[in-house]
């Protein structure tokens, strides 16, 4: 019998050389090394008796043909990375469906449906300051503006898409007709240590938490710290200091909330110098949008306060806002039972990442599939979700494809 968790580890191995020299994995879309992932996946795709092609957005599409008139099931994720990420995070649920597949035509499963399976070409945003390309493509959201952004080097979107052989032209033409898609799957690590700590092999997500972002300036006045008296300062810092604990206070005390402050700059930072102004980031998920909003706004009212007590002049502006996805109930429902069926207790729990499955929602219903990783670690050379785990994984994605009628 096929190992089926080892052929997946042995696989995202080879996959893990296709990358920029360094630690961990660094594989960027529309590079030397995104093709040579992608000469990986076709290879593997035809094992699995696929069809396989490349769209204009250069998501690489392994089909398998179902009975004529019928619809088409998608599954997939990304195979970009983070600049010295891990092995598992995107590409894994690419492979593991892959796998899925031939298992079931080696058990002689026909399915009455055609079944694609989707390698996303950026889903990270690291080349270049946009994401989801493919996937935003087939959902008919594409934005032509974000060809002409630029990377670090100054090469376009598209220029670099055309080099890589593609027309990004014909992104427009992907959208794929709701009518004829039934639904699609991503399966992911999970980025944390849920399934770890409740020892869970798999997980089905309950939603892609919504997500947004502040920008918080607060302005004092600076002065040189050995003469000016402490009663007398307006000192920047200190205000952002509260702040920072108040979002800290929200994330710990609001249940399904994650609060973070994750950049702070200090002027003129300096040793003996008062702050005098400090600008910082706050964000705010959550997979239920209203509680999402209400932190939001009081976090507002919290500055507000704070500068009328101190005299500060504290500025606060949303400069990002995106809405949760649920996951759809009918096909979580499918997945939690094919976990049942794969002799594993279920668990269910929300993504407080984004993924390509929040794009894919404008086109169809969306399910995730969660895979256990090592002490929660992603993003970087140390992720791990084991040969075991992962062959549990191919088994409920089996079942779940051969309980769809």
């Amino acid at each position: 019998m096929t190992d089926w968790g080892k052929r997946a580890a042995a696989i995202l191995d080879e996959l893990s050389k296709c990358s920029q020299p360094g630690p961990g994995v660094t594989r960027l879309p529309f590079t030397l090394q995104h093709r040579m992932a992608l000469d990986v996946l076709t290879s593997c795709m035809k094992a699995a008796g696929l069809s396989v092609s490349l769209d204009d957005a250069g998501t690489l599409i392994g089909r398998l043909e179902g009975p004529p008139g019928t619809g088409t099931f998608l599954m997939g994720s990304h195979q970009d990375s983070v600049r010295q990420g891990g092995a598992f995070d995107g590409i894994m649920g690419v492979v593991l469906p892959i796998l899925a597949l031939e298992r079931l035509q080696q058990d002689s499963v026909e399915l009455p449906f055609a079944v694609e399976v989707l390698a996303f070409a950026d889903e990270e945003g690291v080349r270049f300051p946009t994401a989801l390309i493919g996937s935003r493509a087939l959902a008919g959201a594409h934005d032509a503006a974000v060809l002409d952004m630029t990377d670090a080097d100054g090469v376009t979107m598209r220029q670099a898409m055309e080099a890589f052989g593609l027309s990004p032209g014909g992104i427009a033409s992907l959208n794929r007709d709701p009518k004829e898609v039934i639904g699609f799957l991503e399966t992911h690590i999970e980025q944390g240590p849920i399934l770890e700590s409740n020892d869970r092999a798999v997980g089905v997500v309950t939603a892609i938490c919504g997500i947004e972002r502040h920008q918080i300036c607060i302005t004092g006045e600076t002065g040189h710290a050995g003469t000016l008296p402490m009663a007398a300062r307006r000192d920047a810092l200190v205000g952002a200091a509260a702040i920072v604990s108040e979002v800290n206070r929200m994330g710990m005390g609001t249940q399904d909330m994650r609060a973070t402050v994750g950049a702070l700059y200090v002027v003129p930072n300096m040793v003996n110098a008062v702050p005098g102004v400090v600008r910082l980031t706050a964000e705010l998920r959550s997979s239920q949008d209203a509680i999402r909003r209400e932190a939001g706004e009081s976090l507002h009212r919290f500055a507000q306060q704070i500068s009328a007590d101190t005299g500060l002049k504290i500025e606060c502006d949303k400069s990002y806002c995106q809405v949760a996805q649920p996951c759809a109930p009918e096909l979580s429902a499918d997945l939690e039972n094919a976990v049942i069926q794969s002799e594993m207790p279920s668990m269910s729990l929300a993504s407080g990442a984004t993924h390509d499955a929040s794009a894919m929602a404008k086109l169809c219903p969306v399910a995730m599939l969660f895979v256990r990783c090592r002490e929660g670690v992603s993003h970087r050379p140390e992720e791990f979700a084991s040969p075991k785990d992962m062959g549990a994984a191919v088994r409920v994605l089996a079942a779940f494809l051969a309980s769809r009628r």
